[in-house]
């Protein structure tokens, strides 16, 4: 996906430096710029934002995404965050923000998540740093993979399974699902679909009883 660059009197301005000053990061590396075919320097903006930012070149910017679907899974929430500032820590990622929501994997309109599209469509950060995969979406993380991917976002799963306790998680979303369907199906308020959502309640213990 293409990017806006900037001129370098433009790039002097948002920066508050000269011209020479300029020239000298971009031949030292500080800051990146592509030449145009009539050999005139253009720096993309999202180098701007970086240096405006304070993020050094060659940092790697990190967001830190965590996700419980209840309210009475605050400790865990915070267990999430605190063993992903460990693992930035120790890889050296620059932590731009830490953004978390209460919300169900199948919810596309959470807050955090939201704020979270808007830093990779600015092209803030460089890497998203998540548990499981469960934590960014329920369905289609490999949608949400390849659109970070087109502004050179990478997403980083921890762990590489779905953790036990997620269980219970998935039950209340499959749930969730059903009942929004039988609801199109036969009205919110029709016994047929309160029939369906609790026989397709009772179906889940028995799988779990057997398993």
């Amino acid at each position: 996906m293409s990017e806006r660059l900037l001129r370098p009197k433009e790039v002097c301005k948002l920066l508050g430096v000269s011209y020479v000053t300029l020239r000298r990061w971009i031949k030292e590396g500080r800051i990146r710029a592509v030449r145009t075919l009539g050999g005139k320097y253009r720096i993309p903006e999202s180098e701007v934002k970086r240096l405006l930012s304070g993020v050094e070149a060659g940092e790697v910017r990190a967001i830190i995404y965590a996700r419980v679907s209840s309210s009475d899974q605050r400790k865990d929430l915070e267990r999430q965050i605190q063993y992903l500032m460990q693992y930035c820590s120790a890889k050296g990622y620059k932590v731009i923000d830490i953004l978390s929501d209460i919300a169900s994997g199948l919810k596309t309109n959470r807050r955090g998540l939201q704020k979270l599209f808007d830093y990779v469509i600015d092209r803030q950060i460089d890497v998203v740093v998540v548990t499981y995969k469960d934590r960014l979406t329920r369905f289609g993380f490999e949608y949400l993979e390849y659109f970070f991917k087109q502004f050179d976002v990478k997403i980083e799963v921890v762990y590489g399974e779905e953790s036990k306790d997620a269980y219970q998680e998935l039950v209340e979303d499959l749930i969730a699902i059903v009942t929004s369907f039988a609801g199109k199906l036969y009205g919110m308020r029709s016994h047929k679909k309160k029939r369906l959502v609790q026989g397709f309640k009772h179906l889940l213990e028995e799988v779990e009883k057997s398993g």
